[in-house]
């Protein structure tokens, strides 16, 4: 418990040190490290792609190309954080990512509402949820 409260005081601190203002029900805070990008970020931490974007708008801009390291962002926010990603790979179509976790097609589309009817905007390395 300390250690989680050390961590958000840290984190805070950062943000306020930082002048970016992260939103205030964030459940969790990322640290840009050095060679992060949206995709590496999701995946080590088990966070959408989508999610990630959605969450720091006009912190992240819409390509990723402005991560600073030592940058705090959120993850996720309180009630609304999707612990449980998949990381496309190469020639996977969302069939394939919904029978392999044990889902419906139609619950990984409403779970990725990036993600267009016919699974034509997925691209490898991205993270999303199921």
């Amino acid at each position: 418990m300390f250690a989680r409260l050390a961590f958000v005081l840290s984190a805070l601190t950062a943000v306020a040190l930082a002048g970016v203002a992260a939103p205030p029900q964030c459940d969790r805070y990322y640290v840009v490290e050095a060679g992060d990008n949206c995709d590496i970020i999701s995946a080590k931490t088990s966070s959408s792609t989508y999610q990630l974007a959605r969450v720091n708008t006009g912190i992240i801009n819409s390509q990723c190309t402005n991560l600073t390291v030592g940058e705090l962002i959120c993850l996720g926010l309180e009630g609304q954080d999707c612990e449980v990603t998949h990381v496309v790979q190469s020639d996977e179509v969302c069939v394939d990512i919904a029978n392999n976790a044990g889902i419906l097609l139609s619950t990984l589309l409403a779970n990725n509402p990036n993600v267009d009817s016919q699974c034509s905007n997925i691209y490898p390395g991205e993270a999303s949820p199921v």
